[in-house]
């Protein structure tokens, strides 16, 4: 037994074997993280149910509570009692519920605590609505009637539901005008705002230079009078727009009896999640998804979408690669290729190996004091006089973000591109210095071509680390909600100088500093999920260009 147990250690399996079952529960453990993630965040956005129940609270007083059943949890009578409490004796476990019940200006608070004991008489209203708005949350509620220019035009009991229709119909009006609104204010009144800013540069380089002089001022002024003539144009359409815009509110009751008038103009949508069908359901859950990964964000991040994030991670991952790129590969060329194997190559491997596992905060520090402070406070008075003291680079942004991380990854491209190279045969250089080519040509057309997947193999892993960087980042560039994206139509079009959101540090934002921490949780879950499906596509078009790369140079190989 013995002998045969040697005999198979002898052989290695033991070993493919543990290898094996190490990567299965690996695989495991990181889909059933991925799923936890999904289940909780995706969840979020299916349109809960109202339920209506009867609260009785510890001195007896009775009052209706509507909301959505978030949670459901133990807890023991111990518990209870330190709360202030009454419990009986007898009792050792008691079961609680986390409602949603939104309302903030009224109760103060979107969620309570309930213990199931203190409710009663559950009911699924189907004539609850449920309304989103641009500020203070959702509110739950039956509508009463509706006002037009302050006058009560319609009415109905919170039973009735007569009026669904009519406010639907005022809910989508309100929203079209308010995406006019914004199309004008984002659109052609930024863009004039933009070209003032601009004259006004000019204007006072001219006056730092001495030489803002009524004929040099002439065609500035002349220029500033057409755009402040099609500003005034605009602003009165704006104008225009925002008199219907809050002409209609709707009045609605709580369960408890408190009136509230909420105008259509703060209004994103309402539906009545009762009476929705499975179709209704699920039309509103797609909806709500693209909302989610199309729409800027909104109460302190609690609501809305995170597109600004999604688009600054792309946008620095895609410069930061363009910039690390060529310098690691131009790095591990010379080390590889040029450089004496001696003392102080093998010094400078040691290094770049070393700065590999450098703290990441310790590279965001060094791009405060060093990109932004040093090169970017000298750019400013070199080029951008006119614009202080408002800093224009001096300031935290996203070419300062992008050349951070470029310096963090550059390790991990040097030494990925320099194992690619040292697996190209000698015989191939050799070849090739033989049929004429120098040096260089031989590096451009065999050497580099047949090492470049293992270049690819450098960008992935260093677009994987990038994208999922938060620390560094908060130092050098990122906010927590950026008024205008780095890319726009105003020419130079791409904006270096601008701040970002990134998607990393909004998980960051919504988890630990907002101030509706029930609210956010979702959100925590389903940003962090597009995280790594960010992070996967980009990961998946690189190995794409690779596989593809690995192709065409194949015949090389052999």
């Amino acid at each position: 037994m013995q002998v045969s147990l040697r005999k198979w250690f002898a052989t290695g399996s033991p070993w493919v074997w543990l290898n094996a079952g190490a990567v299965a529960i690996s695989v495991v453990l990181v889909l059933g993280l991925l799923g936890v993630v999904a289940t909780r965040g995706l969840v979020h956005f299916w349109p809960a149910s109202l339920q209506e129940y009867q609260f009785t609270d510890h001195s007896g007083a009775q009052m209706s509570v509507l909301g959505e059943r978030v949670q459901r949890e133990q807890v023991t009578a111990e518990q209870i009692r330190n709360s202030g409490i009454a419990v009986p004796e007898d009792v050792e476990i008691l079961d609680r519920q986390l409602i949603k019940v939104g309302n903030r200006e009224l109760y103060g608070s979107d969620f309570r605590w309930v213990l199931e004991r203190q409710l009663s008489n559950l009911t699924y209203p189907e004539n609850a609505v449920t309304i989103e708005r641009r500020e203070w949350g959702n509110f739950y509620g039956f509508i009463v009637g509706v006002k037009e220019n302050g006058e009560l035009i319609a009415e109905q009991t919170p039973a009735d539901n007569d009026l669904w229709q009519e406010v639907k119909q005022r809910t989508v009006r309100a929203t079209q005008i308010y995406k006019t609104i914004q199309d004008l204010e984002g659109g052609a009144i930024g863009a004039i705002n933009y070209q003032l800013e601009k004259l006004r540069l000019k204007e006072r380089a001219l006056e730092l230079k001495g030489l803002d002089t009524a004929e040099n001022l002439a065609h500035l002024q002349a220029e500033k009078s057409a755009l402040q003539a099609q500003y005034a144009s605009l602003e009165k359409e704006l104008m225009d727009l925002y008199t219907p815009f809050k002409r209609d509110s709707l009045l609605v009751v709580t369960a408890d009896g408190q009136q509230k008038e909420i105008n259509f103009s703060e209004i994103v949508r309402l539906y009545q999640p009762n009476s929705q069908s499975l179709w209704e359901k699920v039309q509103h859950y797609v909806m709500k998804l693209l909302e989610f990964v199309s729409d800027d964000p909104r109460e302190a991040n609690t609501e809305g979408g995170i597109f600004p994030a999604i688009f600054g991670t792309v946008l620095m991952v895609m410069i930061m690669s363009l910039i690390v790129t060529p310098f690691g590969v131009v790095a591990a060329v010379y080390l590889r290729e040029y450089a004496n194997q001696g003392f102080i190559t093998r010094t400078i491997r040691i290094a770049v190996n070393n700065l590999a596992g450098v703290p990441s905060i310790v590279y965001g520090v060094f791009g405060l004091g060093f990109f932004v402070y040093f090169i970017g406070g000298n750019l400013d008075e070199l080029f951008f006089a006119p614009a202080l003291p408002s800093p224009t680079f001096g300031t935290p942004g996203l070419l300062w973000a992008s050349l951070t991380l470029a310096l963090l990854t550059l390790p991990v491209v040097i030494v990925a591109t320099e194992e690619g190279l040292s697996r190209i045969p000698r015989s191939v250089r050799e070849g090739s210095l033989a049929l004429g080519a120098t040096k260089f040509e031989t590096l451009m057309r065999v050497v580099i071509p047949m090492a470049s997947p293992a270049m690819m193999t450098g960008v992935i892993l260093a677009v994987a680390r990038a994208a999922g960087e938060v620390a560094p980042l908060m130092l050098v560039g990122v906010v927590k909600l950026a008024p205008n994206l780095p890319l726009d139509v105003n020419a130079p079009f791409l904006h270096l100088e601008r701040k970002f959101m990134h998607l990393g540090f909004h998980i960051y934002d919504v988890g630990f500093q907002s101030p509706n921490v029930e609210a956010a949780r979702p959100l925590v879950y389903a940003t962090a999920l597009m995280l790594v499906v960010v992070i996967a596509v980009l990961n998946l078009t690189a190995i794409a260009i690779r596989n593809r790369l690995r192709e065409k140079y194949r015949a090389l190989d052999m």
